[in-house]
């Protein structure tokens, strides 16, 4: 199809300490004990989209996920690892990669994205309308927003700040409007020129744009090469595009009367009224009424570019992993209602239970529950919706709940973790209590000591960060 994928992995984000470290960058943090990153490279891959440029903040990080990405790829995806300097944003890793990018079309694509969304109806849809950006929008997460890393992510309360304002046409392909981050929670401004050209304009705040993307590429690295200070796609590209999309000789010039108090002589010298652009308002798209060719339209008016939306089916799984709450809602989701993502078979529990994991007696691992590869669990205890990860040693009477617990953690006799994320090589030493926390990698956390809503790490493994 001549498009290039481009997979935006990320790197050591801020947002998602102690979860991501040195040692385990965000693409190669478990989702299902499996890295977050193999749920897009295999979405790709089922599209047969299997010639990839995966991007990576830090040398380092992208040592780590090329090596994981050439063992677990190998004859399956041509992949190229590019490292771009950290903090650089979404729109500056393009553009660092800029060089690389040849094919007429770029399909760019989140990382951190955990869906089901075919990308190859998106790149379809892209063509179809000969479109400078395509942008999929899905419904906006029930849990907790996980539009925006701004927040840590353990508070759950809905901020509508977070989620994106989104204005589409009548029949719902084409993007008029969008605010995104903290200018949602400004008055929305919209121009009368769009207004004026699409009769009407249908306002969403129940979407969530997917970091999911077709560009076509001279539009994309016209705007970066012009805006330098431009960092990101979603809150300054995308919004860009938008604005720019209706930038003609006929709508400036009726901006420009209007301010004189002379709209009507304005839009005349084009010969197209109001009110006749209002009258077809039965007209598929507003972009279709300035193809109608020797209209008198201007020659720039004929060129105005479209910015369009691919709306996810309510029924399709879409979240993104960028704070430590869309961490544990994603694998609790991904073992429970989207447990078609995982790609591993249940039992006749509706539980995943590694057969080379040992249970001791009187031990329960309920529904919607993951036991991974040579973890061993002493007797009496009890898993509720939750991943344990492989080659884990947990005691006796140890309760888990809606908790992941990453490879080679070590749980003494009585612990009683809920709500919590323990990193790799994590020891509880006996009778420890956690509520609502999160343990950093390689954490010794002391007998009997009880943490509610603490982040516990090695601090000097985080300077850096």
């Amino acid at each position: 199809m001549d498009f290039q994928v481009v997979v935006l992995a990320g790197g050591a984000s801020k947002n998602l300490v102690p979860l991501v470290s040195k040692e385990v960058p965000k693409a190669l943090l478990p989702v299902a004990n499996r890295p977050v990153l193999s749920y897009v490279l295999e979405l790709l891959e089922q599209s047969n989209l299997k010639d990839l440029i995966v991007v990576v903040e830090g040398q380092d990080a992208a040592l780590q996920v090329g090596a994981w990405i050439s063992g677990a790829y190998v004859d399956r995806l041509h992949v190229e690892v590019a490292a771009v300097p950290e903090d650089v944003g979404t729109a500056g890793a393009l553009r660092a990669i800029a060089g690389h990018l040849t094919a007429n079309d770029i399909l760019v694509v989140s990382g951190d994205l955990v869906c089901d969304v075919p990308p190859g109806a998106v790149a379809a849809t892209h063509r179809r309308h000969d479109a400078v950006v395509t942008s999929v929008l899905c419904s906006a997460p029930v849990t907790g927003p996980s539009d925006t890393g701004s927040s840590g992510g353990k508070d759950k309360a809905k901020k509508p700040g977070r989620y994106n304002i989104i204005g589409l046409d009548a029949t719902r392909q084409f993007l008029l409007y969008i605010a995104a981050g903290a200018e949602v929670e400004k008055d929305v401004r919209v121009q009368k020129s769009i207004l004026r050209a699409v009769g009407q304009m249908e306002i969403r705040a129940d979407l969530m744009d997917a970091h999911l993307y077709a560009f076509k590429r001279s539009a994309l690295q016209e705007v970066l090469d012009q805006k330098g200070s431009y960092q990101s796609l979603r809150q300054d590209v995308l919004p860009y595009l938008v604005r720019s999309q209706l930038r003609s000789d006929l709508l400036l010039n009726g901006a420009q009367a209007e301010e004189n108090g002379n709209e009507k002589v304005a839009f005349q010298s084009n010969k197209v009224m109001p009110s006749q652009l209002l009258a077809n308002a039965s007209t598929p798209s507003f972009h279709q009424l300035y193809a109608f060719g020797d209209n008198g339209l201007s020659p720039a008016l004929r060129k105005t570019h479209k910015c369009c939306v691919y709306i996810a089916n309510k029924s399709k799984y879409c979240a993104r992993l960028n704070s430590i709450q869309a961490f544990s809602d994603i694998n609790r989701d991904v073992i429970g209602e989207a447990s078609h993502l995982s790609g591993y078979s249940f039992s006749a529990h509706n539980n995943i239970i590694h057969p080379s994991a040992v249970l001791g007696s009187k031990t329960t691992v309920g529904p919607h529950c993951m036991l991974g590869e040579g973890s061993q669990m002493g007797d009496k205890c009890s898993v509720k919706r939750s991943v344990i990860g492989s080659h884990c040693r947990i005691g006796s009477n140890v309760k888990v709940v809606n908790s992941v617990v990453m490879n080679h953690a070590t749980i003494g006799d009585g612990c009683s973790i809920q709500g919590s994320v323990i990193c790799s090589n994590v020891q509880l030493q006996e009778r420890v209590v956690l509520k609502d926390c999160q343990v950093g990698a390689g954490y010794v956390v002391t007998t009997s000591s009880e943490h509610k809503g603490e982040s516990l790490a090695r601090k000097e493994k985080f300077q850096s960060q």
